[in-house]
């Protein structure tokens, strides 16, 4: 009998060796149990409307309009018969705004081809011109002494995780080229320089003074790089900090913008949780850096602040002094836009729902009221749930949080483990015994001999009343052994 090997192939090392924790075992595990008809509670990744947060009302209804314009004259023709109808208890918030019918037109108009053909690769203008208007009203570009947006340099990407890979793509270039990333960080950065064939260069934030970082920090791990052959040609900073939920002082930014200015490297500034600020206020990258001939690229996204529209897949890249490119007459825009061409564009709904995200209800119109109130609920809903967690880690043993609450996480140190256990260990098992599923803090990178968790403080406030009591228990009868 002849017998056959199985087929084998040799694939990129590199992807085999990538790791992404917030999709990694645990919440494998989360899904198996799920399927045996367990309760589980998915806190491993910030994903609002699956914890039920639910949609803005306006970004919906335009969407909802654009993809389909046969309904904005349907929906006044229905408008038009019932109120000429005695007999019909339909009031006018029965009916969609006339100011949303109209943006909805206006869209579409501006859209020229529909919302099912392909688009400029960087995205349409009319929502790159938008997007730079909003970067300068939120800069204060006139007062600041910020230089205005330029919307030739904005690229409209499949979220923000889209244009991180573009630019990492491009400044890795050798296998010692590296890029500092802040430990913890988001895994997305890990696996994409992973993925480039890069080096990460980890800097560690003060956890014990509120995550913040000095310039003794960054200068330490770049020295340390340099020393062992590591060409550093960018540094990621995310602001408000994922996991950590941190939020950057504008000195903190300056000192990374001098860092950056007097080592030549491009700044990759991951901002796309700049809404999500419960106290104090977010100081963007570019208002810090003005007219500072300093490389910034600048993301940000819809799937979060009070929006959360993960799955709609947009965002936007916007890229200031980009740098010339060695050996050819383009610079790093040129070549940014010949990377998005190959995807040819970003989907259409994305877009659209980016600027709605730039471009709000105005003042005064029909539809502002609303979405002012849902604005201001859903923030607020964020705020009391992260205030709910911390409360109910002052009676976790051994447990503590530092920093101001930002973005939608939380990073608790553990620092009372059983022997010979883990975070990772803690965090499959308070799975398997609460169902909360939460993400080990060593799958986002920890200083040596320190254990976190990061949970998203996503889930219904009834949700959290009911766990957090379970949680408590769990956690001082596992460290206690």
């Amino acid at each position: 009998m002849i017998s056959y090997l199985e087929p084998t192939i040799d694939v990129n090392r590199n992807i085999l060796e990538m790791e992404y924790a917030v999709r990694g075992p645990i919440p494998l595990r989360a899904a198996e149990l799920q399927q045996q008809d367990k309760s589980i509670i998915f806190c491993n990744i910030g994903n609002p409307q699956a914890l039920g947060q639910p949609p803005m009302t306006y970004y919906r209804q335009v969407l909802s309009l654009v993809e389909d314009p046969s309904k904005i004259q349907r929906e006044r023709q229905l408008k038009d018969l019932f109120e000429e109808t005695p007999f019909s208890d339909l009031k006018g918030e029965d009916f969609i705004d006339d100011d949303i019918l109209a943006v909805s037109e206006n869209i579409i108009g501006m859209m020229k081809t529909g919302m099912g053909a392909y688009t400029e690769s960087k995205g349409v203008r009319f929502i790159r011109e938008a997007i730079a208007e909003l970067i300068d009203n939120r800069d204060d570009y006139e007062r600041s002494g910020s230089v205005r947006a330029d919307p030739e340099k904005i690229f409209l990407t499949g979220g923000a995780s889209e244009g991180v890979k573009f630019v990492l793509d491009l400044l890795i270039a050798e296998k010692n080229d590296g890029i500092m990333i802040p430990i913890p960080q988001y895994p997305l950065y890990s696996a994409s320089i992973k993925k480039a064939g890069g080096v990460q260069v980890n800097y560690y934030p003060d956890e014990d003074n509120g995550w913040a970082f000095s310039r003794a920090i960054l200068d330490d791990a770049l020295i340390k790089a340099r020393e062992q052959g590591v060409n550093v040609k960018g540094i990621v900073v995310i602001n408000p900090g994922n996991p950590t939920g941190a939020v950057l002082s504008e000195q903190s930014i300056d000192e990374v913008i001098q860092f950056a200015k007097e080592n030549q490297l491009v700044i990759i500034a991951d901002e796309v949780y700049q809404e999500n600020i419960y106290t104090g206020q977010f100081t963007s990258f570019a208002k810090t850096l003005g007219d500072q001939k300093v490389p910034l690229c600048s993301l940000h996204s819809i799937s979060k602040g009070f929006y959360g529209e993960c799955g709609h897949r947009g965002g936007y890249l916007e890229v200031r002094n980009p740098p010339k490119v060695q050996g050819s007459d383009l610079d790093f825009v040129d070549l940014l836009l010949k990377q998005a061409s190959v995807s040819l564009c970003s989907n259409t709904a994305g877009q659209v729902l980016t600027y709605l995200m730039v471009n709000p209800p105005a003042q005064g119109s029909q539809s502002y009221a609303r979405f002012i109130q849902e604005k201001r609920q859903t923030l607020s809903d964020l705020r009391d749930k992260a205030t709910m967690i911390r409360e109910a880690f002052t009676q976790m043993d051994g447990v503590e949080c530092f920093g101001e609450t930002g973005a939608m996480y939380l990073f608790p140190r553990l620092n009372k483990l059983p022997e010979g256990t883990t975070d990772f260990d803690y965090c499959m098992a308070l799975l398997e015994e609460t169902g909360l599923c939460t993400v080990n803090g060593s799958g986002f990178g920890q200083k040596e001999g320190t254990n976190h968790l990061r949970i998203a403080f996503l889930p219904p406030k009834s949700l959290l009343e009911e766990v957090l009591p379970r949680w408590i228990e769990f956690h001082n009868r596992y460290i206690a052994g």
